[in-house]
């Protein structure tokens, strides 16, 4: 009842204190005027003063220079601050996500090579920086938290056995030491060290009793029974957990004697056949294991030997049961031609012909009289007898004719039958330069895997016409489809070739992570030229094996071809003066060059741990 009075009296008191009397009234004005320096962070509804006006677009402008100069964390600084200052104002605020988005990715990006380089530490800094900035990045966290986290060798698994492993028979001796001091025959040593350790021992026929001495001191019961056998060439087999049967040692009695147990291996599912093949030639020859086959179901190895080497073997094929490590390849090819022909220099003429006028006129004329020619031209009114023009009226007649000698600039002199002309070369200037450059950048980026060919094709494939086929229009079965319009001519014959970048690539990633590539590398392109109407194509190969480290870029071929050729014509000796070469010679200069070089970048993904522990193998 107490408890409920007060519950009671302590809300009447509550509601007293907010009610209008206590709040002061409701009138909004009385509140007094918020600064949005000093108020309520992001408010909008703050009050600006003059000075918080000219501080917020002072550092908005000088946020915008250092936007302008790539100094992004400055200019953050100053977007915020005038963000701050003038809430309200949304260019300011879009400024400011702008250049905080951009920051974000900049740090994650450089997290995410430190992370590929294993430098965890600078990189959960990266992305520590990009939190700061954005707090629900999850990106960022997720790289973060893996940054953090630290590296896990990857234990093989136990590959799974496809049968029940019945066990073996295993000696059980006694756990005590002894000593002996023995001399005597084969079998009385067993006895006596049988003995020794509360076991029994049976002969086979095939056992020799020949005369042994035996001293050793403080041995347990395998150590003393293998330099027994050692000493009297013998083998042993276990009958039971108490029980031993002694015979000689020889292939016979291995064969017969010996404990065996049948064990199924499952390899990993991306084993091809040639792999299956590879691990049981491995098996066979490191082991010595005689009994062993591909199991009935692809990936499979049944083997048959004792119970040691079947461990062996476990721990030897578990080792092979890792994910195959895979390699991105960027790969760069940068081609660049240049082609420069330059003609500078003026032609000076240096030939000439001189001839006999009349003789020369006859020849061109095709043995017409001159004087006709002559007539001809007075009647026409073409030249004035009177006025001296004939001769001027003549050669205008001559030259007018093709590859005609009088075409060419004439000087004359003589008069009559020695009335001689002489022709010149013409006088020509040139001054003219050609200039182009080609530059091409192929970039393409392969995934390959441990020791598995990856091919590539960048480019298109170019038609080339074989043949082509025409109708014989003589015959007159073509005739009559040709006057129906019915013919239909075949489908020429095009064979297409492959242009652009051909790559093969098989990677081979070693303990310390470097990365051996066998590459075969292949640039076809037009050329441009042709031989009886089929283009040439450049052919560029390359063939080899190099080894880089992990993200080591390498120029795996390279090639530069460079051809000039400089000609100059003129008059003989002007050409060997400095100053009269350029312009009293025809200098010409042409120049080609082509570069081409082919970069390539391994980057190893999957990189598991590639330790593997050492295997023991006893006799028992």
């Amino acid at each position: 009842m107490r408890r409920t009075a007060f519950i009671f009296a302590v809300g009447v008191l509550t509601a007293t204190l907010a009610s209008p009397a206590f709040c002061g009234g409701d009138d909004p004005s009385s509140a007094p005027p918020i600064s949005c320096g000093n108020g309520i962070p992001g408010g909008v509804n703050c009050i600006l003063s003059k000075k918080e006006l000219k501080e917020a677009r002072t550092a908005f402008a000088r946020g915008l220079k250092l936007r302008d100069d790539k100094h992004l964390e400055e200019a953050f600084t100053q977007f915020d601050e005038a963000t701050r200052l003038m809430p309200q104002n949304p260019q300011f605020r879009t400024a400011r996500e702008l250049v905080k988005a951009q920051l974000v990715f900049n740090h994650v990006e450089r997290g995410n090579l430190l992370l590929l380089e294993d430098s965890h530490t600078l990189a959960a800094g990266e992305f520590r920086a990009a939190l700061n900035l954005d707090p629900e990045n999850a990106f960022a966290r997720e790289r973060l938290a893996e940054a953090n986290r630290e590296p896990v060798p990857e234990v093989p698994r136990a590959l799974p056995a496809r049968l029940a492993d019945t066990g073996e028979i295993h000696i059980e001796p006694k756990n005590d030491r002894a000593t002996f001091h023995f001399s005597g025959p084969a079998r009385g040593l067993f006895s006596e060290l049988a003995m020794a350790y509360g076991v029994t021992t049976q002969f086979d026929d095939s056992m020799p009793n020949r005369e042994v001495r035996f001293n050793v001191d403080d041995v347990d019961f395998f150590t003393a029974l293998k330099l027994a056998c050692q000493v009297s060439k013998a083998m042993w087999s276990a009958l039971d957990a108490h029980q031993l049967l002694i015979a000689a040692d020889n292939p016979e009695n291995h064969k017969q004697f010996d404990r065996m147990s049948l064990r199924t291996f499952v390899l990993p599912a991306h084993s091809s056949p040639q792999e299956v093949t590879e691990v049981v030639t491995t098996l066979r020859t490191m082991f010595d294991v005689r009994f062993i086959s591909s199991g009935q179901t692809a990936g499979e190895i049944e083997v048959r030997a004792p119970q040691p080497i079947l461990e062996a073997c476990a721990k030897l094929l578990a080792q092979f049961s890792n994910e195959r490590p895979q390699v991105m390849l960027d790969v760069h090819v940068f081609q660049i031609n240049h082609q420069l022909t330059r003609n500078i220099g003026v032609h000076v003429p240096n030939t000439f012909n001189m001839f006999n006028i009349p003789a020369a006129a006859l020849a061109g004329l095709g043995g017409q009289n001159i004087q006709d020619l002559i007539n001809q031209l007075v009647a026409s009114g073409g030249i004035n007898q009177a006025g001296g023009t004939s001769l001027a009226g003549l050669l205008a007649q001559l030259g007018g004719q093709q590859n005609s000698i009088f075409s060419q600039p004439l000087a004359t002199f003589g008069g009559g039958l020695t009335f001689m002309g002489l022709s010149l070369d013409q006088l020509v200037a040139s001054l003219s330069l050609n200039e182009s450059w080609t530059r091409s950048l192929e970039h393409m980026t392969m995934l390959a895997s441990q020791g598995n060919d990856s091919t590539f094709h960048l480019g298109e494939r170019f038609p080339i016409l074989n043949a082509s086929y025409a109708p014989i229009f003589n015959s007159p079965q073509i005739s009559q489809v040709l006057g129906n319009q019915t013919y239909v001519p075949p489908f020429p014959s095009v064979s297409y070739e492959d242009i652009g970048l051909n790559m093969k690539a098989k990677p081979i990633i070693h303990g310390n992570g470097d990365v051996s590539l066998q590459l075969e590398l292949q640039v076809r392109s037009l050329t441009g030229q042709s031989a009886n109407g089929v283009p040439v194509i450049s052919n560029r190969e390359y063939k080899g094996s190099i080894t880089l480290k992990d993200g080591e870029p390498a120029v795996v071929a390279g090639e530069i071809s460079m051809t000039d050729t400089l000609s100059m014509s003129g008059l003989p000796g002007l050409g060997f003066l400095p100053i009269l070469n350029q312009a009293m010679v025809n200098n010409s200069k042409q120049s080609d060059t082509d570069e081409l070089m082919i970069v390539i970048t391994p980057h190893v993904l999957i990189n598991t741990n590639r330790t593997t522990s050492e295997i023991w193998l006893s006799e028992k």
